[in-house]
């Protein structure tokens, strides 16, 4: 069975006994992560988009794993041809990319996405939120986004799993999230995003009560470190 398991902020590792995937690895520098890079060794990073706190450790982990990264074009390209990421893998909305042990489509997402190097922004290109099929199970990691309609096309992949940030000002908060909750029909939904600073505080608790009041779905809480198998 594929065991998720929150790092904190936007960051995951997906697991199967054979293959370990990482989602938007922001590690070093993440006030709550469990987790330092050097420790993981994964054969897949999927990222959502460019921003700092989502790229993260990527191309340092790239760069000694040899891990195959899937991303947006513009974010690939510059990855492979700036930072020297050769697995850099760029694809784009409605693709469908095949990695060791999965697949990840790319979904819309509303938010933005570029990387800052100094006082400078590169990387332009847009967000992205990936529907990932592994160990026979549906996951959606929203990504950073606000609440949309087209969720609901999203919910008709068959969740299994929703992941989905509520931390607000930079995404959807609760209130909206709970909204997605409706749309996404997932059997588990997975707060993410919150918590990590003041600026994104959340009671996750409370989270848990309105969805689980207002939809079939069940909420699973996780701390930074702690797992759920799937």
């Amino acid at each position: 069975m594929p065991k998720l398991t929150w790092i904190g902020h936007a960051a995951f590792i997906l697991e199967d006994g054979d293959n370990m995937v990482l989602i938007d690895p922001f590690i070093t520098g993440n006030p709550v992560t469990t987790h330092t890079a050097d420790q993981l060794s994964p054969r897949t990073i999927l990222l959502t988009h460019a921003h700092d706190d989502h790229v993260g450790d990527t191309v340092a982990i790239a760069k000694r794993t040899g891990a195959k990264v899937i991303s947006t074009f513009e974010l690939g390209i510059w990855l492979n041809e700036v930072q020297g990421v050769e697995g850099a893998t760029p694809a784009n909305h409605g693709g469908t990319v095949e990695f060791e042990g999965g697949t990840v489509k790319l979904t819309p997402a509303w938010h933005t996405s570029s990387y800052q190097v100094g006082d400078t922004f590169v990387a332009p290109g847009i967000p992205a939120g990936l529907v990932v099929r592994f160990g026979g199970k549906t996951i959606y990691f929203a990504g950073d986004t606000c609440l949309f309609g087209d969720m609901t096309l999203i919910g008709e992949e068959g969740l299994d799993v929703a992941v989905l940030p509520i931390g607000d000002h930079y995404t959807m908060g609760p209130a909206d999230a709970v909204r997605a909750a409706e749309l996404l029909k997932a059997k588990t939904v997975i707060p993410g995003h919150y918590n990590t600073f003041d600026l994104i505080s959340q009671d996750g608790h409370d989270f848990k009560r309105q969805v689980e009041a207002r939809t079939s779905s069940k909420v699973a809480l996780l701390a930074p470190g702690e797992s759920l198998t799937l």
